[in-house]
């Protein structure tokens, strides 16, 4: 009895020691993760307050209070406005000793905290944000892209439409550098593989009324009409290109960035049909679909997104790689994170290369008819799995300056 007493305390003391000893090493004695999202606008249901969600599952699941880590999370709305997102970075950082910003969702705003994430060397996790250039001539020693991108969107997409008889297309963009940044590399996928572009227009963000946009790509006659927006302006254009009968008059839409939401918010009687590529899908495996009940009791119903995987699954690793070298300094956390293997029950193994691209499969994916829906929230079959080293822009492709 008393040597289990004395093994138990020893024990004991041995895991104070490692909290006191890690806790030491972490400016303020603190881990602060920022989720930075939109929480108001076209966003919110695929990042919003699901991604703070997420955050605070994978603290949970890291078990940091159990380690003597003392995690604390914060959360704001960037407004989709880069000088919004910046000065609340900035602050974060300065005056709130934040160590990490998570999530995102704007390619805009992203860009911004990147170049001011690296100028305050802290962290900056993004499953967000959709450029590719954040892993290309963007690419930082403190910045990490998770979950998906543009390149990976238009070569999963529309190489998989192009290839099924979708040569010719009309692009309606959002204007700003995530809209460009889809156009752009689903242009070169299309040029790359014989089909030719009839046109392009551009909307605001967060626009409501596409009647002039539609009527443009109607009249061009291409077969494709290649929407590069997202979240809102996705669904908007989806339901008005619906009224104006642009299906039923033989042109085909290609959504180059659909969540599960936007599926949701369609209904599939309207969504049914669309081709899209993601990374993570909630009704793959026992873990995922275990995971998502958890999500969604805890979010309204709602389940989760290739984004809120995305923060979910870069929170874990952030602290796996804090506790592993004892220390919160941004730089040499992502530096270590690059070292570590990637493992979660979410996206499973991975790795993150030198330019800080996070590599896992993309899947392709189609929205099934009301009648194979099963339930609320079954919604996808998998068309096609695009294995990691095949999911992303080649290394040596991106113009990256860290990779050597």
């Amino acid at each position: 009895m008393k040597l289990k007493k004395k093994l138990l305390s020893s024990l004991v003391a041995a895991g104070l020691a490692f909290g006191m000893n890690a806790q030491a090493q972490v400016s303020d004695g603190v881990i602060k993760i920022g989720v930075l999202t939109d929480m108001s606008s076209l966003y919110t249901d695929l990042s919003g307050s699901g991604s703070v969600l997420a955050a605070r599952q994978a603290v949970e699941d890291f078990g940091a209070a159990r380690k003597g880590l003392k995690v604390e999370i914060v959360s704001a709305d960037h407004q989709n406005k880069p000088d919004v997102g910046s000065s609340l970075a900035r602050q974060w950082y300065d005056v709130d000793k934040v160590d990490v910003i998570v999530d995102t969702p704007n390619s805009g705003v992203a860009l911004a905290i990147n170049q001011l994430t690296r100028e305050k060397g802290k962290a900056f996790l993004v499953s967000g944000a959709a450029s590719a250039d954040l892993t290309g001539k963007a690419c930082s020693p403190n910045t990490i892209h998770w979950a998906y991108d543009t390149w990976m969107l238009a070569n999963g997409t529309g190489n998989a439409i192009v290839k099924t008889g979708g040569d010719s297309w009309f692009f309606l963009t959002a204007d700003y550098a995530f809209g460009h940044a889809l156009e752009r590399d689903t242009e070169a996928v299309v040029l790359k593989n014989g089909g030719k572009v009839l046109g392009k227009v551009r909307h605001p963000l967060n626009n409501q009324d596409f009647s002039s946009f539609l009527l443009q790509a109607q009249a061009s006659k291409a077969k494709i009409v290649g929407l590069a927006n997202a979240g809102g302006d996705t669904t908007n254009s989806i339901k008005q290109a619906a009224e104006f009968g642009i299906v039923r008059g033989g042109q085909n839409l290609a959504g180059l960035l659909v969540f599960l939401t936007d599926v949701h918010a369609l209904g599939l009687q309207i969504a049914q049909g669309l081709i899209f590529t993601e990374t993570f899908y909630w009704d793959m495996n026992d873990q995922t679909r275990a995971f998502a009940k958890r999500f969604a009791a805890a979010n309204r119903g709602i389940h989760p997104t290739m984004i809120h995987a995305g923060v979910y699954s870069s929170v874990l690793h952030y602290l796996k790689a804090v506790e592993a070298i004892k220390s919160d300094d941004g730089t040499k956390v992502i530096e270590q994170m690059k070292k570590m293997p990637t493992d979660d029950q979410l996206f499973g193994k991975g790795t993150i290369r030198q330019d800080g691209r996070k590599l896992h499969p993309a899947y392709l994916v189609e929205v099934k008819s009301p009648a194979e829906s099963k339930g609320p929230w079954d919604y996808h079959k998998i068309r096609a799995t695009i294995p990691a080293d095949q999911a992303f822009r080649p290394l040596s492709e991106g113009g990256c300056p860290l990779v050597k």
